[in-house]
């Protein structure tokens, strides 16, 4: 079956708008997705930790510990929840079996690795299961 550009778009319109969509990735694969398209980067919490637990820690490792403890407690419940769903994604990747990226997950059923562009990923599956028909 071939789709024109339209019958695409609007296929990955549909696909997107009803189905469950999860992008793995992380900052070195950048991905083009709508904005209501859930991204788990899997370097978020390392990114996270680096930037606000462990930034200008001293070199004596009791000192550090003690610096990254506060910045633990000064970042507050905003930053305990920030790591926390950044660690989330991870693990939900994980259990998913993923194991490349970007990787494209859609229903929980489908995965397209590979593709950084969602749209694109949402029409091959759309196209596929329309092939199955």
């Amino acid at each position: 079956m071939l789709l024109t550009i339209g019958d695409a778009f609007a296929s990955a319109f549909a696909i997107s708008s009803a189905a469950d969509i999860l992008v793995v990735t992380d900052r070195q694969y950048p991905v083009r997705a709508s904005p209501s398209i859930r991204v788990v980067e899997l370097d978020a919490p390392g990114r996270l930790v680096e930037a606000e637990v462990a930034a200008h820690l001293p070199a004596d490792p009791e000192q550090a510990a003690a610096v990254a403890k506060q910045h633990l407690q000064d970042g507050g419940a905003a930053l305990q929840k920030r790591l926390v769903a950044a660690c989330q994604g991870v693990v939900e990747a994980w259990s998913l079996g993923i194991t490349k990226i970007p990787a494209v997950i859609v229903d929980r059923k489908y995965v397209v690795y590979g593709v950084q562009d969602v749209d694109r990923v949402v029409a091959m599956i759309e196209q596929y299961r329309s092939a199955q028909r």
